[in-house]
């Protein structure tokens, strides 16, 4: 499933990049795919919660499965809204926007590749590095809103095409935080300590 959803976040950022509908249209077909998997995922943890009872680290996995499945479902849905704006965008639009977006896409993805790695590996440092690039992100999108507002203000008749624009990065923005999520769910797997709403 993580798989899955990274592979729909790197077609995504080429769907905007190339304003490729067809592309497009098969991120947001796959998007029943993974729903499908979370909700199979989930089922299968409330069974062994059920069968087992299970206590301390066995009850802490599991708790933890089930919130990277949601996050990673999210991520999946943020990439389907990225698809949706490509059927609205406008190649001009795009190419105002391609050097923060080049900018933004790499660091999104990584930051998603090694939230699942440190999942994988229970690794917390990795996961303590993704939670701090964080705040990267969210200063760049904020800078990034600012200096697109400022464009569009001076050309109003272009203003469905900026605002399409800002969707695609408010949802990479979007998978930023769920990256960060998954990364605090790592710290408690491995150390048990609830580091939600604490500063990196």
């Amino acid at each position: 499933m993580a798989s899955a959803v990274e592979d729909m976040l790197l077609e995504a950022s080429d769907a905007v990049r190339r304003v490729d509908h067809a592309l497009a249209r098969r991120i947001i077909d796959r998007d029943e795919e993974i729903d499908q998997e979370e909700v199979a995922i989930e089922t299968e943890v409330l069974r062994l919660m059920t069968l087992f009872q299970p206590m301390g680290t066995n009850m802490r996995q599991l708790c933890t499965v089930l919130k990277v499945n949601n996050d990673l479902e999210r991520v999946a849905d943020c990439a389907v809204n990225i698809a949706e704006r490509v059927r609205h965008l406008s190649q001009e639009a795009v190419e105002q926007a391609r050097t923060e977006l080049k900018d933004i896409y790499p660091v999104v993805r990584r930051m998603l590749h090694d939230a699942i790695r440190a999942y994988a590996t229970a690794d917390e440092e990795i996961a303590r590095r993704v939670r701090a690039e964080d705040e990267t992100i969210d200063a760049f999108y904020g800078d990034f809103v600012r200096r697109t507002c400022a464009q569009a203000d001076r050309s109003p008749d272009s203003m469905n095409a900026y605002l399409d624009i800002l969707s695609v990065a408010k949802s990479l923005e979007r998978i930023a935080d769920l990256a960060s999520n998954i990364a605090e769910d790592v710290i408690y797997l491995v150390t048990g300590q609830i580091v939600r709403h604490r500063p990196s």
